[in-house]
């Protein structure tokens, strides 16, 4: 009820329109029916000169929109004493607003995750006394604690000990990354676990996640609007009704004939026709787990040419997994593993949840320990039974055992060294494994027309190289700060361009893409405010399931838009013959507008969507299962 009371109120045109033919209906079974006329007239004058007004002011900016053929008829049928026709055409033209306005309501709100996520409080230190500040009030030269855990306030430098820092959301980095006294630490990066002591560099205004949030508002707001689909038919169909009425008036010398073929050249289908099927699309969308924020956003994947992806976390999973034991001096893949495993159970560093994961898979004991101890950035050594274990970079490992030997490693790869009992165990190889059907995503958006494809990311170039070669991409951009994605996506020729990223690294390319898709299923709450829509499942496939449902929804539009216009032109030309009153002919332009409402719900697509997920091949995980979405048993591929 409260839902309703809302949209009552904030379309409230319509609430008006339908309240003021119930109170004509009350007047009439009270036997105060003389007041109709003069109430439904004033009534649908009213809302003509309101419409007018906007149509003067879009004329002015040199938009020829439809209101003039509304605002006419509204008019004309008022005249003639039409006055029952002249609400039926004020409720569909006011009705077909509400449609339009409500397809286009969601989101538009790209900073408020980012202002909400951006650093707010800095610790800084005066000799042994720590005072919490603004961070606006943090100046170049100030010293800052950074605990565990907390976001870094502004640029700094590293004053203390070496740290192990999440830069994942600015610059895409798959893993943690490993920092020295002196290095630089970016504003909006995240601390390991360990206190650190940083010297500021900048103020926060001038600080990168700052720049950031700069970045995202101003690439929102150059972004062109999107000209609504019935708009492209405004001209001809205005006047070719406009001209067909006066020639029935002319022939006839009737004035009424022209109200009575303008009632059916209202143009309630074209109004109507494009945001039902943008909210059918929509509404498939969502069913197909991905958030689409305006019609215009299903316009513009209708018609895209180039697709830009970020790489870690996009084509990507995102999370490191183990990729290869390469055991030494006698122990065996398993007793590598498990040792490993059993002293990472006592890190928090991201590469121990891979390695804990993968001997679970295994099917392995994990050891308690008598003892563990971590040393920040480099590595852990523990007490395993009666073993001592010792796991992280090769000089750390090195510094235990010598007889240590780094490696050979793939692009993409990093590695973890052990030894146990001051033997070299061997080494661990870990990489962030490309998504299984990323390639099937990027074969399907060339079969919809998206031929261009190229990655942005903020990864080592050698790793991005890695990726592109297996998904058979040419162009690459890497050690891409957010300012670069903007300027790269900028520079593209062949547009619509869509842009698909996660994290805040991405949000300002999100916004200045034509349509900025964001994988959010992991939580990447700024992405998401920033991007046109939003991937809700960690599936990539489904940014090509965008681009299919904005075609489909595209095409289902304009063809209910031409059944509106062919059937309103058939009947105009019968009732320039005078064969139709108005009201007579506001009742059938109603069934016009059902015929309209009807062909354009074919863009919700369920049984579409329940054929494609039927024959569409998955593979890896979730084959053979039920897909939570559509609710039909994924089929796995031969």
């Amino acid at each position: 009820m409260i839902r309703l009371v809302k949209l009552a109120r904030r379309y409230w045109t319509v609430t008006l329109t339908l309240t003021v033919g119930l109170l004509g209906i009350v007047f009439v079974l009270t036997g105060a029916g003389a007041a109709v006329q003069g109430t439904f007239s004033v009534y649908a004058l009213g809302i003509a000169a309101w419409q007018a007004v906007g149509m003067a002011r879009d004329l002015l900016r040199g938009h020829w929109g439809l209101d003039i053929l509304a605002v006419t008829a509204v008019v004309a049928t008022v005249v003639v004493g039409e006055y029952v026709a002249a609400l039926l055409v004020v409720l569909m033209l006011t009705g077909g607003e509400a449609l339009e306005n409500y397809a286009n309501r969601r989101a538009k709100r790209e900073l408020d995750a980012l202002l909400i996520r951006a650093p707010h409080l800095a610790h800084r230190m005066y000799g042994s006394d720590i005072v919490d500040v603004r961070a606006e009030e943090v100046r170049p030269g100030d010293l800052l604690l950074v605990r565990p855990s907390e976001v870094v306030p502004v640029d700094a430098t590293l004053r203390s000990g070496e740290a192990s820092v999440d830069q994942a959301s600015l610059t895409g980095e798959s893993v943690p990354v490993d920092k020295h006294p002196g290095d630089a630490l970016l504003s909006g990066s995240i601390n390991g676990q360990s206190a650190i002591v940083v010297v500021a560099l900048a103020t926060a205004a001038d600080s990168q996640y700052q720049q950031i949030v700069a970045l995202v508002a101003e690439a929102a707001a150059s972004k062109a609007p999107v000209v609504r689909l019935a708009d492209h038919y405004a001209v001809p169909f205005t006047l070719f009704s406009l001209a067909l009425a006066g020639i029935a008036w002319w022939l006839s010398d009737d004035p009424v004939r022209f109200a009575e073929v303008l009632v059916l050249a209202t143009p309630c289908p074209l109004l109507i026709a494009a945001p039902v099927a943008f909210i059918g699309g929509m509404s498939r969308a969502a069913r197909n787990g991905v958030i689409v924020k305006s019609g215009g956003v299903l316009e513009q994947l209708a018609s895209a040419k180039t697709a830009v992806f970020d790489k870690t976390g996009t084509l990507t999973h995102g999370s490191p997994t183990l990729a290869a034991i390469r055991p030494e001096n006698g122990i065996t893949q398993d007793e590598l593993l498990s040792a490993v495993a059993s002293t990472e159970r006592y890190s928090s560093h991201v590469l121990a949840t891979a390695f804990i994961a993968a001997a679970n898979e295994r099917g392995l004991p994990l050891a308690e320990a008598e003892w563990a101890r971590e040393e920040a950035t480099n590595g852990m050594w523990a007490r395993i039974g009666d073993r001592e274990v010792v796991v992280g970079k090769f000089t750390f490992v090195a510094s235990f055992a010598p007889d240590a030997a780094r490696t050979a490693i793939a692009p993409g790869q990093l590695a973890v060294y052990a030894a146990i009992d001051g033997r070299f165990a061997g080494a661990l190889l870990a990489s962030d494994s490309l998504r299984d059907n990323a390639k099937a995503t990027l074969e399907r958006l060339d079969e919809l027309g998206v031929h261009h494809v190229m990655i942005l990311t903020g990864d080592a170039q050698e790793t991005a190289d890695h990726i592109a070669a297996e998904l058979g991409i040419t162009t690459v951009h890497a050690n891409c700060l957010p300012a670069d994605k903007v300027n790269a996506v900028q520079a593209i020729t062949e547009r619509p361009v869509i842009m698909v990223g996660d994290g805040v690294n991405d949000a300002p390319v999100l916004a200045a893409a034509d349509v900025g898709i964001a994988m959010g299923a992991k939580g990447a709450t700024a992405a998401s405010e920033s991007a046109d829509a939003v991937i809700l499942v960690d599936d990539i496939y489904r940014a090509a399931k965008a681009v299919e449902i904005g075609r489909d929804t595209v095409q289902i539009a304009r063809q209910s838009i031409w059944l509106g216009i062919i059937v309103s032109v058939g009947l105009m030309i019968v009732a320039a013959f005078g064969v139709i009153p108005a009201t007579a002919g506001a009742v059938l332009q109603e069934l016009v507008d059902l015929a309209t409402i009807l062909a354009a719900l074919r863009a919700i697509g369920s049984r579409r969507d329940a054929r494609q997920a039927s024959r569409r091949p998955t593979g890896g995980a979730g084959c053979g299962l039920v897909d939570p979405l559509t609710g039909v048993r994924r089929v796995c591929p031969r």
